[in-house]
């Protein structure tokens, strides 16, 4: 016979309750801008990476890029960057493992040049950089985690002056850029 007596949530067992997982629908209109949706910390704490950063952003690099939040909770999270052509992405990485897929535009990594339809995957803690291709790219990140942190790699002056040249050359185009997802050329 079964027992029919209620059974304990966390809250009276002390323990903090599983998240309820049930259907639940995320909306464009809804997303937030990724910045502050606040899921992503920062861990660098050298000087040279610091430094080299704050001159980025002092350059422009945040017109390069819009991010937004499409989705967190249960433990996962989904995000849509558009970068634009030629965006200087720095080395880094996460403490989360993430699935990357190419919804419009291309880049290219290492040897391999990807385009829509095209995607990787990278566990936590993966090194990796690409470079944004000439309409830029829309891509979508796959989070196994809510909150992440980023951690860049740079290490020396040579390689954030080599950053900011790249910065500088690329922004001029942004101005103009439109999402690669949009063709308007036949507009």
């Amino acid at each position: 016979m079964a027992d029919a007596s209620p059974t304990k949530t966390g809250t009276e067992t002390g323990d903090k309750p599983e998240p309820l997982k049930v259907l639940r629908i995320f909306r464009k209109e809804e997303a937030q801008d990724f910045g502050d949706a606040g899921h992503m910390s920062y861990v660098d704490d050298a000087p040279v990476i610091i430094d080299g950063l704050t001159k980025m952003g002092e350059a422009g690099v945040a017109e390069g890029y819009k991010g937004t939040c499409l989705f967190s909770g249960f433990g996962f999270s989904l995000h849509h960057f558009w970068f634009k052509p030629g965006y200087p992405l720095p080395l880094h990485s996460h403490d989360s493992d993430c699935l990357y897929y190419i919804v419009a535009g291309d880049i290219h990594m290492g040897t391999e040049h990807m385009g829509p339809g095209d995607g990787f995957f990278l566990p936590a803690e993966t090194p990796y950089t690409y470079t944004i291709g000439e309409k830029g790219v829309e891509i979508l990140e796959f989070r196994t985690a809510e909150d992440f942190n980023i951690q860049f790699k740079g290490k020396t002056e040579a390689y954030w002056e080599k950053m900011l040249e790249k910065l500088r050359n690329e922004r001029p185009k942004w101005k103009e850029a439109l999402p690669p997802s949009r063709d308007f050329r036949n507009a």
